[in-house]
């Protein structure tokens, strides 16, 4: 009988050796290595076996016809919006985030809408009894016809329910549950999520089935298993928030037929999930008056203009090296902004402690927030509140200038909505377009032009 070859395979990046060594060259992570049996030619070709009938032919780009994407829509706008306009017949959706936040419940509220549009939708768990997801589904008041409960983890088995079934969409919770029986290792480990993966995505793409795969996270946030998952799948959404918040932030990351900027914002409520229509207001809803070091920015989350606040809190350093810190905003770019306002402006900002973080939770990296930024840093820095009516919306330079921004009518409209009635915004941006009745725009060349407005010197 023939010696079995093994290999060891890192569980974080996939990186392959034909020998055990404690820290993986690939990723640079320690006590990765884990010994799996080699797969012989034969399996390979049981892996990748393909129908003679359904195989494709080259074909001339110019014979080619274009159309646009059938979308099935849900009767939630906020996962339509994020998915691009709603579900892709045939595409592979893969939904991730940390344990408890919500994945199960809104892929159950999604398997209900979709079924209650008479289409077949098979819901698959790994995780949960049918009985345990049957519970679930009561407390979410989830009772569609077309709706199918399946507690499988044998990928030979739920290929055969799916072949017998043909329904139009699948829900796969969780593909670290999964096993292809003729790979060796255990589930969840990088092999088998690589297998099981490439066989759904060929299930998809030959019937046309759309199917969403949830994901587990590492405790560093990333999706556990190989990077090749996310590059295998259409696209790639995270579900993120507190456990102990109400409310849950969609947000795609990739997305081969839609925006990857785009975010979805619900609320947990007992009876489940439910979209927020207007998040400006929930995020500026427990904004403190008369507070230094808060401002308001007007940024852009892919079509959809969102208000929220930063806060900042400068205070005197005791140690020799003053701390930078921030949350929702990326630490780079807060200490090239100090660096400005002390450059530009005078600030002695050198032995000064930062704390930055921008209020509900939502992470914003696009150049119109700096102008807020930089102005909550003097206002604590001064210790002198901004004016609560004010918005800011502006990119600043190394030399101290705001330059122009995209997209700034409907930032200003979405201001004026939420009742402010002064918006500094780039002069550059000044022109072209009708400002809101009530609402005072100001262009400003620099920094110092924006701090004088609103500290009113």
């Amino acid at each position: 009988m023939a010696k079995k070859k093994t290999k060891f395979i890192c569980q974080s990046c996939g990186y392959e050796s034909a020998k055990w060594m404690g820290k993986c060259p690939g990723c640079g992570e320690w006590n990765k290595m884990v010994e799996e049996v080699e797969i012989t030619g034969k399996q390979k070709r049981s892996f990748m076996h393909s129908d003679p009938a359904t195989i494709s032919k080259p074909a001339k780009l110019a014979a080619i016809e274009t159309i646009q994407e059938p979308r099935v829509k849900t009767q939630l706008k906020e996962f339509n919006r994020v998915l691009g306009g709603g579900v892709v017949p045939g595409s592979l959706v893969l939904i991730g985030g940390d344990p408890g936040i919500g994945k199960s419940t809104l892929l159950l509220q999604v398997s209900a809408q979709l079924s209650a549009n008479k289409s077949k939708v098979l819901y698959i768990s790994g995780e949960e009894s049918v009985k345990q997801t049957k519970l679930r589904a009561e407390r979410l008041a989830v009772k569609e016809e077309e709706l199918f409960i399946y507690s499988e983890t044998n990928l030979q088995f739920i290929h055969t329910a799916i072949e017998q079934l043909s329904p139009s969409f699948v829900v796969i919770d969780s593909i670290q549950t999964i096993y292809h029986p003729e790979a060796t290792s255990a589930p969840g480990s990088v092999s088998q999520v690589r297998e099981c993966t490439a066989e759904l995505m060929r299930i998809a793409k030959m019937n046309g089935i759309a199917i969403f795969i949830v994901g587990h996270v590492t405790k560093e946030g990333s999706i556990a298993g190989p990077r090749l998952l996310e590059h295998m799948v259409d696209t790639v959404l995270y579900f993120e928030g507190e456990r102990h918040h109400t409310y849950r932030i969609l947000r795609a990351v990739k997305n081969r037929f839609g925006s990857t900027n785009e975010m979805g914002i619900f609320e947990m409520k007992e009876e489940g999930l439910t979209e927020v229509e207007n998040p400006s207001e929930i995020f500026l809803e427990e904004r403190s008056q008369g507070s230094s070091g808060s401002t308001v920015v007007a940024s852009m989350e892919g079509t959809r203009p969102v208000l929220v606040e930063i806060q900042a809190l400068i205070s005197p350093s005791v140690f020799g090296n003053p701390r930078r810190m921030a949350t929702g905003i990326d630490h780079n770019r807060v200490t090239l902004l100090m660096a400005v306002l002390e450059k530009r402006v005078g600030l002695l900002l050198q032995n000064q402690d930062a704390y930055l973080k921008v209020a509900g939770g939502v992470k914003l990296d696009e150049p119109a927030i700096d102008l807020a930024i930089a102005v909550s840093i003097a206002s604590s820095f001064r210790d002198q509140p901004t004016n609560a009516t004010d918005c800011l919306i502006g990119e600043v330079g190394l030399t101290g200038e705001v330059r122009r921004v995209s997209r700034v009518e409907q930032r200003v409209l979405e201001a004026a909505k939420l009742g402010f009635t002064r918006i500094i915004l780039p002069a550059n941006n000044i022109g072209g377009w009708k400002a809101p009745a009530g609402v005072e725009i100001i262009g400003v060349n620099t920094v110092n032009e924006a701090l004088d407005l609103v500290f009113g010197q």
